[in-house]
């Protein structure tokens, strides 16, 4: 078992890690002494508790929409929000959340979700207190913060790079063994892969992920090409399957993004088939497969 991961400080910006080392449900978060910015409420709820109560929380910053970066941001109601445009409508109620997830309206994980979001991860609406955009750069008196936006993963998606420790948080593009996720109704493959590299290219003295390892040093451009691999790894395998006509049940049932069945079955199912449906989209965008009667071919 790997040690659990322990506070860190970048100059004013401290790394504080998740329970489980930041694996889903949880995720890292990182704070800006001095200033009192929070990014990702959603590590430990204990710790963020007395983070708000001994040291004060000025302003909430959201990298993205997703449940496992709120789920404690209730414990700051009144406390400004702040996350990009194009994230925001998701944060505004329940159904709205649902519908950027592409759930259809009456399905059983629609009902699923519901009560998961309410219950584990706290949601209450909120309306963005401030809409972030792509290169600017806010000064918070102890560092100036670069907003980049790097969208693939959400279409608002946002990377921060605090020039005075010169640190960049990348968020979800956590260099994890998975590899990327890009299976919400606006997310994209090519968008992802253009933001990693972007990223990539940024000369950093450390690099901050919302995910497990959480703080990286060293060869990056490694890391990232790496990362990216799997995504290419998932397509190649995505080609061989369709040797001959596939549905997408068939194709789910062979868990290419996930290794293996997870529960709970009908989630991680939803999750797998918004994967393999992006790589669908993109071979038939590259004229390399097409549906018909319900099934996936080679053209």
């Amino acid at each position: 078992m790997k040690p659990p991961l322990r506070e860190e400080r970048f100059g004013p910006v401290r790394f504080l890690p998740g329970p489980n080392r930041g694996k889903y449900p949880h995720c890292h978060s990182l704070y800006v002494e001095g200033a009192g910015v929070l990014i990702d409420p959603a590590s430990d709820r204990e710790r963020l508790v007395r983070l708000r109560d001994e040291e004060g929380v000025s302003a909430v910053w959201l990298s993205h929409w997703h449940e496992d970066h709120l789920a404690h941001l209730d414990l700051f109601p009144g406390v400004p929000v702040w996350i990009h445009e194009r994230d925001a409508r998701p944060l505004s109620g329940v159904e709205a959340f649902l519908d950027a997830y592409g759930l259809p309206e009456m399905s059983p994980l629609r009902d699923f979700w519901r009560p998961v979001l309410k219950e584990q991860f706290h949601f209450t609406p909120r309306i963005p207190d401030r809409l972030l955009s792509g290169n600017e750069t806010i000064n918070l008196g102890v560092t100036d913060v670069r907003v980049i936006h790097a969208p693939g993963h959400t279409p608002g998606n946002l990377a921060l790079y605090f020039e005075k420790p010169g640190v960049l948080f990348l968020a979800d593009y956590d260099l994890t063994p998975f590899g990327p996720w890009y299976g919400d109704l606006e997310s994209s493959i090519e968008d992802t892969v253009e933001s990693v590299n972007l990223l990539a290219g940024i000369p950093a003295q450390a690099w901050l992920a919302s995910h497990e390892t959480g703080v990286f040093h060293g060869d990056i451009p490694r890391l990232a090409r790496e990362y990216l691999a799997v995504a290419d790894r998932r397509e190649e395998r995505l080609w061989d399957f369709l040797s001959q006509p596939r549905t997408l049940d068939e194709i789910v049932d062979q868990w290419i993004a996930y290794q293996k069945p997870r529960e709970p079955r009908e989630f991680f199912a939803h999750a797998e088939a918004a994967l393999m449906g992006k790589h669908l989209d993109r071979l038939a965008r590259l004229g390399r497969v097409r549906e018909e009667g319900g099934a996936w071919a080679r053209t």
